[in-house]
């Protein structure tokens, strides 16, 4: 292993029992990591084991890796003969950490629910602790693959200066794969990317065609035909790498046109409906319709696919849908009634067709 990070500094040394007590592992997890080689703990004359801040930032990064889905023996080969790098292991915490807020938030959701139930009259049954509970014990269903994507593009970049000529290639308008279009603007000796519904964000050059941004863990590539011009990207983000084609700037404005159209007439997808009450009886019988999702779409819904069966079999039958309008990003968004509770549920479909977002919130 590498010699500990030089911004991390050895000012106390705990023992194992010490060690596992503040972080709250078992002293067995401690050894089950050396044993994988991922810490190296200091020992003393009679051979005890002594771990330092280094130790402890290690095996923070260790116990991240394992909430991104890691196993032990692939974190052993990531990190092999790696020191701990501080700024890549609280991008990774920051990203474990907004995902534990966002499922606090859905607890307290139903929790609301259920103190509404008891203000009620109602009683609170089984089923509903069983949903707190699960809810509350936040669940990862990331697979490996997804995973190590996510901790490469969360690792630090460095900007770097490139021929500011080249910002002229790269600007123009581009069509997601599997989703909205985005505008990449150069302004002022600049890049800025804009996904439609969403912020500009700034991009920084890592390479001649690759950038990163800061404000979140994603970097884009861009590449270029035989003749050498740019004529797609690549979005590297949330563990996927996201292809887009170039499209001209007048088919982009009639994209965004017929989005601000649909937002403020309230107009629904084609069929939207149809295809909503289809994949909730899909998903209620556990079958999902992979072939009408996108690719990462399916990898989630695979993932999810017996929570989500066993959500769907607690709220009881589907009673109704209700359309409630059209999200800044495009998706759908419905109030559907079931026999024990209600879901917010949206969705965005992909230019060919394909559901390329789903979201399933429950409403108080």
């Amino acid at each position: 292993m590498d010699k500990p990070a030089r911004d991390i500094a050895e000012t106390e040394w705990l023992t194992a029992a010490e060690c596992a007590g503040r972080i709250g592992l078992t002293v067995r997890a401690l050894r089950l990591y050396e044993r994988y080689g991922l810490i190296a703990p200091r020992r003393t004359d009679k051979d005890w084991r002594l771990y330092g801040a280094a130790d402890v930032a290690r095996l923070t990064e260790v116990l991240a890796l394992k909430r991104l889905g890691f196993s032990l023996s692939a974190i052993a080969g990531l990190l092999a003969g790696k020191a701990t790098d501080l700024e890549r292991l609280f991008v990774m915490q920051q990203a474990v950490l907004r995902e534990t807020r966002e499922r606090a938030e859905q607890g307290l959701i139903i929790v609301e629910a259920l103190r509404a139930k008891l203000a009620g009259g109602e009683r609170v049954s089984i089923d509903d602790l069983v949903r707190l509970a699960k809810e509350t014990q936040m669940t990862d269903t990331s697979s490996e693959a997804i995973a190590w994507r996510s901790y490469e593009q969360a690792r630090p970049r460095t900007a770097v200066e490139i021929d500011p000529a080249l910002y002229t290639d790269y600007a123009g308008h581009y069509q997601l794969q599997d989703g909205p279009d985005l505008a990449v603007v150069h302004r002022d000796g600049h890049l800025f990317i804009q996904v439609t519904g969403q912020p500009e964000v700034e991009a920084f050059p890592e390479s001649g065609d690759a950038f990163f941004l800061k404000l979140v863990p994603a970097q884009i590539t861009f590449l270029r035909s035989a003749t050498g011009m740019v004529d797609r990207l690549v979005l590297h983000q949330g563990g996927l790498d996201l292809p887009a084609q170039r499209i001209d700037e007048s088919v982009s404005r009639e994209i965004r046109a017929a989005l601000d159209r649909r937002i403020r007439d309230r107009i629904p997808l084609p069929d939207s409906e149809a295809l909503l009450r289809a994949t909730i009886s899909d998903h209620m019988r556990g079958e999902p319709d992979y072939e009408r999702m996108s690719p990462a779409l399916a990898a989630a819904a695979r993932a999810q696919k017996d929570v989500i069966a066993k959500d769907l079999a607690r709220l009881g039958a589907l009673l109704g849908v209700t359309f409630r309008g059209v999200s800044q990003e495009g998706w759908d968004v419905y109030d559907v009634q079931f026999a024990h509770g209600q879901v917010e549920w949206s969705f965005a479909l992909t230019p060919a067709g394909k559901f390329g977002g789903m979201l399933l919130r429950p409403r108080p």
